[in-house]
């Protein structure tokens, strides 16, 4: 029995032997493995480290410093006031692509950790992100914008996970403490993120938790402990670049946030950027290159592609200098549409009129045309919404389009004010642009278009006006007078007339106050020299 028993055991000895001696030798094998694998992969990285191809000039040519800022000196500025001081301002700032938000952000983030007084220090960090690639997994895994928790049940927790120790992980929000994070695209950030990053935003840390953590593990490090009780610091200024417009954004974000408003490019900037670009390269080029360029630009990253694709043709041929007709084929390539940059002449014309519109942060000058045709009835109205959604917590109603109520409300006004009547003409108003008009502010100029072609008297081609016509002949106040006084002036306007609501919105003597129909249509009584 005693040799049965030493038997078994001297044979439970040798597997043991065999078990563990196979393990190691597996063991060694698999990491062998790795390290060929990790010297093979690391020679791979390496070699690729040793490529590199030259920066794109869109890249190389980045302003770095407030004289390159072209065509956004007021929002440089407002960014400046934002930022410099003591007192640091959250910031969004409102823009189409390509004008130039970002390096006015990291221009004014430079300018402002110079500035006395400012709690940035030098060294302060400036962090990129773009919103709409903010990713977050529903466990909290990960979370490249807040931060999130590596809990000890999930792969890869490695010596904190045998302990049962649940690990925070830093996001962008405290990669930034300190300094600004620059999110762009903000309005494209998931109601989850931005309901926390309020949060973070009112108490400059962000808040961790796991089912894991527990105060009376004593496993758990100092550092951690602390992370769960206290938060992750995360004191920083936002600022958020989008292309929408402000009623797209949330109220709760907007009302933390100075707003900033970035234009499209004038021409003569668009001009400027080319030439600049041109310059930077050493590439000769016709003298009229840029001013071409800027005939088709309203950002500064389309004068800089077109200038680029134009010089990539040059030196494919060998050549040095840049012509009309390389600008040329890049326009044709790209597909790119000449501006449309309004200037308004002396001329008066029947049934034309200058209205005024607000697209995007910017004024713009409109055409109105009417025809009056007598002898029919009814009214056509073309280039505008017939049809808005009205949006109400949670219901979506839609109406008639208060541009189409406003022409409506036109035919109402002058049958109570003149001879005419609706029964005997047919009404045809036009707005030629290609953009669709929406809302009542070009009430009054369709007045004075309708008026003039109803009754064949000329309105001066140098004037525009604005406002929304009440039934009884109010004129009442409209929205962003003062981008569309500048944007009148700026095409060459005499006078711009507005209603007497908007008195406070604008200090230039050339903007003229109206409050009723009857002083509309008095416009259209012109003097000799503006007879057609």
């Amino acid at each position: 029995m005693m040799y049965a028993i030493a038997l078994l055991q001297i044979i439970m000895a040798v597997v043991m032997i065999i078990y563990f001696s196979s393990a190691l030798k597996d063991r060694h094998s698999k990491e062998k493995n790795v390290r060929l694998g990790s010297y093979g992969e690391a020679s791979h990285i390496a070699a690729l480290r040793k490529i590199s191809l030259t920066r794109p000039l869109t890249e190389t040519l980045r302003p770095t410093t407030p004289d390159e800022i072209v065509g956004q000196e007021r929002g440089l500025t407002a960014l400046k006031n934002a930022l410099c001081g003591p007192n640091p301002q959250h910031v969004i700032i409102y823009g189409p692509p390509g004008v130039g938000k970002t390096a006015a952000a990291r221009v004014a983030m430079e300018l402002a950790k110079a500035s006395p007084g400012t709690p940035f220090k030098a060294d302060a960090p400036f962090i990129e992100a773009d919103a709409t690639i903010m990713q977050f997994d529903e466990r909290a895994i990960a979370d490249p914008l807040l931060g999130s928790v590596h809990d000890p049940i999930y792969q890869g927790a490695g010596a904190f996970g045998s302990l049962g120790i649940p690990r925070p992980k830093e996001g962008a929000v405290t990669k930034a403490h300190g300094g600004v994070l620059f999110l762009d695209e903000i309005g494209g950030l998931s109601s989850y993120h931005l309901n926390r990053l309020l949060k973070v935003l009112e108490e400059g840390k962000v808040h961790f938790y796991s089912s894991y953590y527990s105060e009376k593990n004593k496993d758990i490090p100092p550092y951690i402990h602390d992370i769960f009780k206290n938060g992750m610091p995360a004191d920083f200024r936002l600022i958020g670049a989008t292309t929408r417009s402000p009623e797209e954004l949330p109220p709760a974000l907007r009302s933390r946030c100075r707003e900033i408003f970035f234009d499209e490019l004038k021409a003569d900037d668009a001009t400027l950027i080319a030439e600049n670009s041109c310059q930077r390269l050493g590439a000769e080029y016709d003298s009229t290159v840029p001013e071409l360029v800027g005939k088709y630009c309203t950002n500064g990253r389309d004068s800089v592609n077109i200038i680029q694709n134009a010089w990539s043709a040059v030196a494919a041929e060998g050549r040095k200098r840049i012509t009309m007709a390389d600008i040329r084929n890049a326009l044709n390539e790209g597909r790119f549409v000449k501006r449309h940059d309004v200037r308004l002449s002396s001329k008066a014309r029947v049934g034309i009129v200058k209205g005024l519109a607000v697209r995007g942060s910017q004024g713009a000058v409109i055409t109105i045309e009417a025809v009056a045709v007598y002898g029919g009835s009814g009214l056509s109205v073309r280039g505008i919404a017939l049809e808005e959604e009205v949006k109400g917590g949670a219901s979506h109603l839609k109406r008639k389009g208060s541009a189409l109520e406003s022409a409506e409300n036109v035919l109402e006004v002058l049958e109570q004010l003149t001879s005419f009547r609706k029964s005997d003409y047919h009404i045809s108003i036009n707005f030629p642009e290609s953009h669709i008009l929406d809302g009542p502010s070009a009430g009054a100029a369709m007045l004075l278009a309708v008026y003039s072609a109803v009754y064949n008297i000329p309105v001066k081609g140098d004037i525009a006006l604005t406002g929304e016509i009440g039934l009884k002949g109010d004129i009442r106040p409209v929205g962003g007078v003062g981008q569309k006084v500048a944007a009148a002036l700026e095409a060459g306007a005499v006078r711009v007339y507005i209603p007497l609501g908007n008195a406070d919105d604008t200090n230039d003597k050339r903007a003229v106050t109206i409050s009723r129909a009857e002083e509309v249509i008095n416009l259209a009584e012109v003097s000799e020299e503006y007879s057609a």
